[in-house]
């Protein structure tokens, strides 16, 4: 077995243990599901955050020139620190950047927060935990780019495949994802 199909199988077993719920929940998107997805608990984990780190980060840079990653706080900034130390190690640096779901109350009153980092047009990569409808990974995108960054790619860790891939496709993304309910359940089993 290949190195990245066995850290995939460290990852869906990590995340299968702590942040995979079955039950009766409602989704930020207003939706009832019967399984709830709460990534932050394994992206906050030491070997959950290297593994997501690893894989996310392969994802991103394979057939892309992006110079960084970013996502919507609160859900993607594990996400993106983990990828930035990982990109560090490999010796390919991708710089972070974080959106505010407000823009700043003060100071700059800005959205995106890390552009220091960046010039006008740089490739980025956007990442988001989970994706239902895609609206909090396009809304990101939107201000990224309105911000004068160019979105080369957009990735999760789960696609629910509840509609969001279409509705990303459909302005334009290609929606990357580490794994469906199915290949997770899967290759943690």
């Amino acid at each position: 077995m290949d190195d990245a199909m066995e850290l995939r199988r460290r990852l869906a077993r990590l995340l299968v243990e702590k942040s995979y719920r079955e039950g009766d929940f409602v989704l930020a998107s207003g939706r009832r599901s019967s399984y709830y997805f709460d990534c932050r608990v394994t992206a906050l984990n030491a070997e959950g955050s290297w593994l997501i780190g690893s894989l996310l980060f392969d994802l991103i840079i394979k057939d892309r020139d992006v110079r960084g990653v970013g996502g919507m706080t609160l859900g993607a900034d594990p996400l993106v620190t983990a990828v930035t130390v990982v990109s560090h190690e490999r010796g390919r640096p991708l710089h972070g950047l974080l959106v505010r779901k407000q823009a700043k109350g003060h100071g700059t009153g800005q959205f995106v927060e890390g552009l220091g980092n960046f010039a006008p047009d740089d490739p980025v990569a956007m990442v988001e935990d989970v994706v239902t409808t895609g609206g909090s990974l396009l809304t990101a995108c939107d201000r990224v780019r309105d911000a004068g960054l160019a979105v080369r790619a957009v990735c999760t860790i789960l696609d629910r495949e509840e509609g969001g891939r279409e509705k990303l496709r459909e302005a334009g993304y290609d929606l990357q994802s580490l794994f469906t309910r199915a290949e997770l359940l899967e290759l943690a089993g």
